[in-house]
């Protein structure tokens, strides 16, 4: 059984060599019947699955002797057989035998596989061309394609393609699977056909892989799987393929005879075969019932599939500014996500802002890439990931440059980068470039998983805008692409690489090569990696390396290096991990770890992809997982190849089909060259080819194994057959001899087995390498050193060596390498100068790692001496007629140590032919100057100088150019030479020169030093100096950080100035890490010394001391003193003979130097300083001093800078000691420096002068106080009232004495803060003497006793006392507040009410209008003032002020328009003037005299209207017979009308009832004898123009029964009631 690629696994409906077990078990039986008859298969057209024959929406085709197709309602019926490409097939009505079968075609497939063919069965002269028409379209296709077997010859131009079909119409791609599934399993399997290839002309050039096809007796037409629909993953899709070829199911085509005697022939058999066909017939109808049913059953879920390319991105080739967009169409549920990759990097917008625009919309994905430049020249890869799978598709874009001329006008001015392969050399622009590397990287340690950057900066000269470097970096010689684990970045000065996740494999030797045309220069440094600490103490480190080996179908063996580090205990074996591209679940591949560096993965699925990771593992438990291995898939070797070598390629070549009868199921026969490629103690390793005679199947194989001597064979994979000619066998005894053999097997059967192999003893047949041998260290830097060894011998497989490191004596090795090195040579860096060093070796292969070797020599870790390099720069400073003077430079490489010299040749140079070479010296110059004698006048000459130290004589310079041997008569002077650069710093250098030989007419009086930036042109030299300097030194400030300067001086005299020197070697202005300065010190004994340190010496290097950069020749005013890293010139007797610039240098580094000024000003303070040294004094922070302690003591003190635990003090008092006692408590702080003595009371006789004096080893001192007359009398004084108030703190006491505050309120509240109160405390309160009695006793919260005084007054003046007292004693406080202390407190009480005032209002009365604030108190001795329009108001009877409760009032009565206007109200509260205002005029006067109108008009009515004044009583209670007399008064202007009522009805007066009303004042109520008729209820009613008052009362008559009575009521108010 074949493996199911991964698209075909999880979903049955795209299994298409997998069908369901329904499907496939209706076509099983008639497979094996037909298995013996032979089939016809044509490869004409391949109709791909989705363009296959199926009906859409209901259509039917129909089955019988004659076939129709129909497509848009249309039938074509022909005597010649004709293909339509929109779905329309019609088959010859003609021909002898009839198909039997007909295929209908879908209107909207696509193209029906780019070609549609037609087919006749049996007529050799029919279809010679077949047309394929596009329904709908205006013409027939660019071109059609037919093919007829056997036919005597093919049309060229007969491929047919449909120009307006659409793909996948409205759901037509599931009726198109279902069809395809069908189509695989028309026929039965055919044997393998042979393969041919046909070539026509150049057109049809014939292609590098063959499609093969097979005949058969089928007249079906469907095809196998097509590129252009649906692409999938292409290792996956190339599988598909192969299977179906090998298969033989999903091909079928037509059989075109090729001969009048074939025609016959195959007639005949076509009549035989007529009942098959029927038969055939019914069986297919039902297969597709079954099917279309299954599918419409299928779950939804099932639907969900891998990512699938329907259009691929295309390649593109633009030119350069050009902008272009690769497009791309893509399927997939759920979604696929698309990412863009350029050369496998991933493609970010937001780092490239305009650059890119990557776009997505309904499966349509676009990358459009702006402005292309060459740079974009690359592969762009398109990547497709969902939960189901990822596939890729990858397209080439190709920027070209025009060649030759070109027009500027093209380009943006400024923008463009230029490479080198544009049209104009740069040798047009310089003949030669100078490539410098400045602030390089340098040897780096670095740890796994951190990020290391090695960057470099590139100087270029000349410096051309439209060339620019091309920038590669290597690591070990092997060119690094950019990838997610490196970085590279070029910003046009500086190269950097970073590796973003540092590991093992990163160690190496790290190359930065920059090329300009044809010259290029590189520069090289190691990078080391260290292991990442173990997870668990003692576990080893990662593996590294990891590789996968001998990929095939199910299985690879991966291989990976053993780690440096084993954590201290031997490495058990190893595990290794594999984990399926596109998930994260990782797997262990063994269960038990392996020792070998090798190991064979079995049970991988074919098609797939999967990386690997390796564990290292000892007693202390496993380390960390290696970095994983590149993706592999499991794939033949050979589909692997073609997939790398045509990864897409479409078919276009032609095929020939050779007939070749089937036959039944070949049994595959036995493979073949079987042997043994590896055998280890865990497993061996076997290898075979597969077998000649296999039929048309693919094969698969049995293992098989006996001991040796035995013939009892055992099969190792017993149930799953191996597909790769490759087998891993585990679980054999060691030590032990086993043979093998394999059989081969297909559906037929199982084959014989090979010859089996020769025994083979179970064992690990590659050896661990030998011991090396002679470990030489030797010197190379002051932190490295060159290691070598001889290989270890019979060395198998080496893959490197390990090296360790140990200091001498310490026992403690390190790892020097992580990554084995391969040769017999290393140099191991990171070692402590200084330090001796012992080394180590041991070889590594596969098998494991080797013993160490014997430890090497130890060696002390210091530069090697090597002979200096060449001089360079070398020019004549002075020529006259016989001699030459040469100025140089020295070497740039001294070797290690000083040069000891210099040896000059030179030769004649006689027309243009130099002659031998001459020494000019036979003993080594010193100075980097010499002249040549015994020249001959106007003879032209060549030198050269060669520089010599202790390990020899350098290479000699090459030959300068020609100088002629002649006077010069120049009146100006030669060049300075022999420039020197000392002190740099980051904007400052100092400049050093010698003065020029030649001086020209007159002595040289000054020199100009000028500068420039190094990538700057010779126009911007400019001078630093505007005057010349008579020194031959210059500070240079003002420099630019991290810029790169040129220097060069020019001498001067009376006649001009002279040619200027060579310029200095470029130097960056920057202050090196550790850089430190020349330090002044001066000693305890008063030596005044300069100090310098240098943590960068070597063995040979040394401190000189100059003055004025000249050398020190008179040491009678300097000492000097060296030990290690510092050193010291101490100056004897400073003085003016010494003041000048002091530096220092230190040879053999890399320019460590500094310098100090000592001026007139600096020597002065440094003698100050020295004269305190040598005569030194305690220094005091503060003087003797006196201060008062709680108690009253008195404390004398001072305090010194500093004191030592020697320091003594005495103390003196009027010139006698005094000492420490009951009166003196004296102190000394050592650490503080505080000195202080306590005395407990001062009395009379202690006035004098106090002394304190010091001495701290040489260092005195004193301070004394002088407590004399007032001074000593008031400090008594305070003494005592100290002491007075500590016993007075000891019981109840104030802390705070009596205050007053006045609140917000107004009132005033006395108060005091108190202390060290209890519960039993009593606070009592007096005012003049007298106990104030207070309602609460005082709970002292907060420690707060307070005393509210309401509505305070003059009457509450005096003074106030309060007193607390408790067991442990009393205390007092008192407030006097009387006169002054009482007019202060008034003020404030008025100052308050004043703030408190509200601001005016308006209240309108009938009077007239009033002005009004309101305050919280008010206080006659708060002044109220009154203003109208800024000016007093003088108070009439009209407008008066007045105070009313709380409120403050200004009346104005009888308004008029005068009184209009600004009033303010001013308080004054005896010190500052409070004011309130209001506007009264407009609308506000307006409606206030409105409202005053209203309610004088309410007061008039109310004053003149009707009323009753009194004089009825409520109820009158009477005796039947009795007279009733009642009166009352009554009042109104003018004169109420009266009515009197009874029961509110109108009370007439008659002779019964008399009313009266007399003068308009009095109205009575007489009733004669009344009766009980009488009683009710009565009432008065008085009525004017002003209103109207009622007053009732009731009547009561009662029968007595005793003796009549007259009832005299008493008078009553009434009921009134007013209207």
């Amino acid at each position: 059984m074949m493996a199911l690629p991964f698209y075909q696994k999880h979903h049955q409906h795209y299994d298409r060599a997998y069908r369901h077990k329904e499907l496939e078990s209706t076509l099983s039986q008639y497979q094996k019947e037909e298995k013996r008859k032979s089939a016809v298969y044509s490869h004409g057209s391949t109709a791909y699955a989705h363009g296959s024959a199926a009906y859409r929406h209901g259509s039917a085709a129909a089955y019988g002797h004659e076939s129709a197709a129909y497509s848009h309602g249309s039938a074509a019926y022909g005597h010649e057989s004709a293909a339509y490409s929109h779905g329309s097939a019609a088959y010859d009505h003609e021909s002898a035998a009839h198909s039997r079968r007909s295929a209908a075609y879908s209107l909207g497939s696509e193209s029906l596989s780019r070609m549609s063919a037609a087919y006749d069965h049996e007529s050799a002269a029919h279809s010679r061309r077949s047309a394929a028409d596009s329904l709908g379209s205006e013409s027939l296709s660019k071109r059609s394609a037919a093919y007829s077997l056997g036919s005597e010859s093919l049309s060229k131009s007969s491929a047919a393609y449909s120009l307006g079909s659409e793909a996948y119409s409205h759901g037509l791609k599931d009726s198109n699977i279902m069809i395809e599934d069908r189509s695989y399993k028309l026929s039965p399997k055919a044997k393998r056909a042979k393969q041919s290839l046909f070539s026509e002309e150049k057109e049809n050039k014939a292609i590098d892989y063959v499609v093969p096809m097979f005949t058969g007796r089928q007249v079906y037409v469907s095809g196998i799987t097509d590129t252009e629909e649906e692409r999938i993953k292409e290792s996956a899709a190339y599988v598909a393929r192969r299977n179906l070829f090998a298969t033989g199911e999903g091909i079928s085509a037509t059989r075109v005879a090729t001969s009048s005697s074939m025609e016959e022939q195959h007639e005949k058999k076509s009549r035989k075969v007529a009942i098959r066909e029927s038969a055939e017939r019914l069986a297919l109808k039902k297969t597709l019932e079954e099917t279309e049913e299954f599918h419409r059953k299928l779950n939804e879920d099932k639907l969900l599939h891998a990512p699938e390319f329907v259009i691929k991105p295309r390649s593109h080739t633009v030119w350069e500014k050009q902008n272009v967009k690769l497009h791309c169409t893509l399927t997939g549920w759920p979604e696929p996500r698309l990412t863009w990759y350029k050369n496998n990097v991933p493609i970010n917008v937001h780092t490239h802002p305009g650059k890119y625009i990557i776009e997505s919309r309904y499966g349509m994905h676009s990358l459009e890439i702006n402005k292309c430049d060459f740079e974009d020249t690359a592969q762009y890869r398109a990547s497709a990931m969902n939960v189901k799978g990822e596939l890729s598709a990858y397209a080439s874009l190709v920027v070209k440059r025009y060649k030759g001329e070109f027009d500027e006008s093209y380009f943006h001015a400024g923008t463009v980068t230029m490479p080198l392969s544009f049209g104009v050399s740069p040798h047009g622009y310089a003949s030669k470039f100078e490539i410098h590397f400045v602030d390089k990287f340098e040897v780096s340690f670095g740890r796994e998983g951190e990020t290391m950057s090695l960057g470099c900066t590139v100087i270029i000269h000349p410096d051309i805008k439209r060339f620019h470097p091309e920038i590669q970096w290597y690591r070990n010689g092997v060119l690094i692409t950019p990838s997610k684990w490196v970085q590279m970045h070029w910003s046009g000065e500086r190269a950097t690489l970073t590796l973003a996740h540092a590991n093992k494999e990163d160690e190496g030797l790290y190359t930065l090569r920059v090329i300009m045309g044809d010259y290029y220069e590189q520069y090289s440094a190691y990078v080391f990696v260290q292991d990442a600490d173990a997870e668990m103490p003692g576990a080893p480190a990662s593996p590294l390396d990891v590789e996968c080996l001998d990929a095939n179908k199910d299985y690879v063996i991966v291989s990976w290096k053993q780690p440096a580090v084993d954590g201290g205990s031997p490495i058990l074996g190893y595990f290794i991990d594999k984990c399926e591209v596109g998930t994260t679940h990782w797997s262990q591949c063994n269960e038990t770890p392996v020792k070998f560096a090798r190991f064979p993965v079995t049970g991988l699925i074919e098609g797939r992809s999967y990386i690997f990771r390796v564990r290292a593992v000892n007693k202390a438990g496993i380390s960390i997982p290696s970095r994983v291995s590149e993706p592999v898939a499991a794939l033949d070797p050979a589909d692997r190849a073609r997939l790398r070598s045509h990864p897409s390629a479409p078919w276009t070549g032609q095929i020939i089909v050779t007939e070749e009868e089937p036959a039944e199921g070949v049994v595959p026969g036995p493979p073949s060259d079987l042997h043994v490629i590896e055998a280890t103690k865990n497993y061996v390793v076997l290898s075979w080819k597969p077998p000649g005679e296999r039929g048309h199947e693919g094969v698969m194989y049995f293992v098989e194994k006996c001991i040796a001597g035995t013939e009892n064979w055992q099969r190792v994979n017993t149930e799953i057959p191996v597909k790769s000619p490759r087998f891993a066998v585990f679980d054999l005894a060691e030590g032990k001899s086993y043979r093998f053999r394999v059989r081969c097997c297909n559906s037929a059967g199982v084959g014989e087995p090979s010859e089996a192999t020769e025994a083979t003893v179970v064992g690990d047949k590659l050896d661990i390498p030998k011991v090396p041998g002679r470990i030489i260290p030797t010197r190379n830097t002051d932190t490295s050193v060159v290691v070598t060894w001889t290989e270890s011998k019979d060395a198998k497989e080496l893959v490197g060596y390990y090296i360790e490191a140990s200091i001498a004596g310490s026992g403690h090795w390190e790892p020097s390498n992580n990554n084995p090195v391969k040769g017999t040579r290393f140099i191991c860096h990171g070692l402590l100068t200084g330090e001796n060093y012992i080394f180590r070796v041991r070889a590594v292969n596969a098998a494991g790692l080797s013993e160490y070797s014997q430890e090497s020599e130890a060696i002390e870790v210091k530069a090697a001496i090597a002979a200096p390099s060449p001089p360079y720069d070398i020019t004549v400073l002075e020529s006259v007629h016989d001699s030459m003077v040469l100025g140089w430079k020295q070497p740039q490489i001294i070797g290690g140590a000083e040069i000891t010299g210099y040896y000059v040749n030179y030769r004649e140079v006689i027309d243009g032919v130099p002659g031998k070479w001459n020494e000019a010296n036979i003993k080594p110059i010193s100075e980097r100057a010499y002249r040549i004698h015994n020249l001959k006048e106007n003879m032209v000459y060549q030198f050269q100088v060669a520089a010599a130290n202790l390990a020899g004589v350098g290479t000699p310079s090459p030959p300068t150019r020609s100088f002629k041997c002649e006077e010069w008569t120049i009146a100006v002077p030669g060049p300075p030479h022999d420039l020197l650069y000392t002190e740099v710093r980051k904007d400052s250098l100092v400049l050093l020169w010698k003065p020029p030989v030649y001086i020209g007419r007159n002595p040289v009086t000054g020199y100009y030093v000028d500068v420039k930036e190094t990538e700057a042109t010779d126009e911007h030299w400019r001078s630093v100096n505007e005057k010349p300097i008579a020194n031959k030194f210059l500070k240079v400030s003002g420099l630019k950080e991290g810029v790169s300067y040129l220097f060069r001086v020019r001498a001067t005299n009376q006649a001009g100035v002279g040619k200027p020197s060579d310029t200095t070697d470029p130097v960056i202005a920057e202050t090196r890490p550790g850089t430190k300065e020349v330090e002044v010190d001066v000693d305890d004994n008063g030596v005044i010394s300069l100090n310098f340190e240098c943590d960068q010496m070597s063995s040979d290097s040394k401190f000189v001391w100059s003055k004025n950069y000249e050398p020190i020749e008179d040491e009678s005013r300097l000492a000097f003193d060296t030990k290690g890293g510092k050193s010291k010139a101490a100056f004897k007797d400073l003085g003016e003979d010494d003041l000048g610039i002091y530096s220092c240098a230190v040879t053999d580094t890399d320019g460590v130097s500094s310098s100090y000024t000592i001026d007139e000003e600096e020597m002065k303070r440094l003698l100050a300083l020295s004269h305190e040294r040598k005569f030194p004094t305690v220094p005091l922070k503060s003087e003797l001093a006196a201060e008062l302690l709680e108690k009253g003591q008195v404390r004398f003190w001072l305090q010194a800078e500093k004191l030592s635990g020697n320091a003594k003090v005495n103390f003196v008092f009027n010139d006698k000691e005094i000492v420490n006692g009951e009166k003196y408590k004296m102190k000394v702080d050592h650490n503080t420096g505080l000195v202080e003595m306590i005395m407990d009371k001062l009395e009379d006789s202690d006035e004098g002068t106090y002394t304190f004096q010091l001495q701290d080893g040489k260092a005195t001192n004193q301070s004394s106080l002088v407590l004399i007359g007032d001074v000593f009398k008031k400090l008594q004084d305070e003494a005592d009232f100290q002491r007075q108030e500590w016993f007075r703190k000891q019981g109840p006491h104030f802390v705070e004495y009596l205050g007053w505050e006045v609140t917000a309120d107004c009132n005033v509240l006395l108060k005091c803060k108190v202390a060290n109160i209890k519960k039993e405390t009593h606070i009592v309160w007096y005012k003049d003497g007298r106990e104030i009695m207070v309602d609460e006793e005082h709970d002292f919260k907060d420690g707060v006793c307070t005393l509210l005084i309401s509505e305070f007054s003059k009457k509450d003046a005096g003074i106030y006392e309060v007193i607390l007292k408790d067991d442990r004693g009393k205390d007092k406080s008192k407030l006097k507040l009387v006169e002054a202390a009482f007019a202060d407190l008034m003020n404030e009480v008025c100052r308050k009410i004043a703030v408190s005032a509200t601001e005016l209002k308006i209240q309108s009365t009938a009077e007239g209008i009033r002005l009004f604030s309101f305050v919280n108190y008010y206080l006659e001795d708060l002044r109220v003032s009154w203003l109208h329009n800024d000016a007093k108001i003088k108070y009439t009877d009209r407008v008066k002020t007045g105070v009313t409760g709380e409120q403050i009032w200004l009346q104005i009565n009888e308004p008029t328009p005068h009184d209009k206007g600004k009033y303010i109200m001013e308080l004054f509260d005896g010190k500052t003037t409070h004011t309130r205002m209001l506007d009264l005029s407009g609308q506000a006067f307006d409606e206030a005299f409105t409202e005053f109108q209203r309610l004088k008009q309410a007061a008039i009515a109310e004053r003149n209207r009707a009323r009753i004044l009194g004089g009825l009583p409520d109820v009158v209670t009477i005796q039947e017979g009795k007279a009733l007399n009642l009166t009352c008064n009554v009042w109104g202007d003018p004169v109420p009308e009266v009515t009197w009522l009874k029961n509110e009805k109108p009370l007439t007066a008659d002779a019964h009832c008399i009313l009266k009303y007399e003068s308009g004042k009095s109205a009575s109520f007489t009733m004669t004898g009344v009766n009980t008729i009488d009683s009710g209820r009565y009432s008065i009613l008085v009525k004017n123009k002003y209103g109207t008052e009622t007053s009732d009362f009731t009547v009561s008559v009662f029968i007595p029964e005793g003796e009549d009575e007259v009832s005299q009521p008493e008078p009553s108010k009434g009921d009134k009631k007013r209207v």
